[in-house]
């Protein structure tokens, strides 16, 4: 008689078992999208990292792909189509859509609240052209980087020239300095120019230079250098206006241009801009506004810069 009722209950362990198994797919998927709610809620770097996972991984994709092929495969097997498996199959193609779409959506920090906020002078003497910049995603297309959310673009005439080579773009060789006082904590060099005729390289590190800011703590980054061309090392103190490098086209890179952007971690080659606070940054010392505003337009097929053009006025 024992052994009849140990029999018995084997079945129904192994029936639970099952059930919590078809039912655990949706309960990864809640869990994972209720982690990266509170992640975003809470802000700071737990938003930059729930920002990251959203559009700069394939976690999401993995976990979506798996669930769905899991779900369609248990449809085919029993011939039936349950409310659990289109819950499943839902929930998968949600995981799936970052991948699939161009969202374009701003990071979620506000330029009143997000501190502390940084002031420079500009990063060039010359006449600079603000091809993007500002708070919103029509004049500066960084918007969607957690750390770059207030980065600039600047170039110099000539641009927009869609000449293959670097020497026939007006930024090129333009001497790039120090827009504050601080400490070097990264200077890289030896990276060749994208070429212009090509896709910009996303994943191939630039030439740049990152400086510690004095008055704030937080980090200065300044790239797309000429291969070369840098002339400060990593530990060494600089002050204001002192040249650092010179324009080039390296790393991704559509043109030769002069980027620049404040964030609250330090930037080195284990970290990302995806998984980074960016900081607003101003400009003092020029003739234009704070927060000079970018924008580009196509007519014809030919891009048209539509920001404003400042320049160095200080000493």
């Amino acid at each position: 008689m024992e052994k009849i009722r140990s029999r018995s209950r084997h079945p129904v362990k192994n029936s639970a078992v099952r059930r919590i198994l078809r039912w655990m797919p949706i309960l990864i998927m809640l869990l994972v999208t209720i982690c990266l709610l509170v992640m975003i809620l809470l802000g700071g770097i737990a938003r930059a990292w729930a920002w990251g996972i959203l559009f700069n991984t394939t976690i999401l994709f993995i976990l979506g792909l798996i669930f769905l092929i899991d779900a369609v495969l248990y449809a085919i097997k029993r011939r039936r189509v349950s409310k659990r498996i289109i819950i499943t199959a839902l929930g998968s193609l949600l995981f799936l859509v970052p991948t699939f779409t161009d969202l374009s959506l701003p990071y979620p920090a506000s330029i009143n609240t997000t501190k502390p906020a940084a002031t420079v002078r500009l990063p060039a003497n010359v006449p600079l052209k603000t091809a993007w910049g500002g708070d919103r995603a029509d004049v500066n297309f960084h918007v969607t980087i957690p750390g770059a959310r207030w980065a600039y673009d600047f170039v110099v005439e000539p641009y927009f020239t869609d000449s293959p080579e670097v020497t026939d773009y007006g930024c090129y060789g333009v001497p790039v300095v120090a827009p504050a006082a601080g400490i070097v904590t990264l200077a890289h060099d030896g990276e060749p120019d994208t070429p212009i005729n090509g896709e910009a390289l996303v994943k191939n590190p630039a030439n740049l230079v990152v400086i510690k800011l004095d008055e704030t703590g937080t980090y200065l980054a300044i790239g797309h250098f000429k291969p070369g061309s840098v002339r400060v090392k990593t530990g060494e103190r600089v002050s204001e206006g002192q040249v650092i490098a010179q324009c080039g086209s390296s790393g991704s890179s559509s043109e030769p241009h002069i980027h620049i952007h404040h964030q609250r971690q330090e930037l080195n080659f284990d970290s990302s801009i995806w998984f980074a606070e960016g900081l607003p940054l101003y400009f003092r010392d020029h003739d234009g506004p704070p927060m000079p505003e970018g924008g580009v337009r196509v007519e014809n097929g030919k891009k048209i810069a539509t920001g404003v053009t400042v320049r160095h006025i200080g000493k």
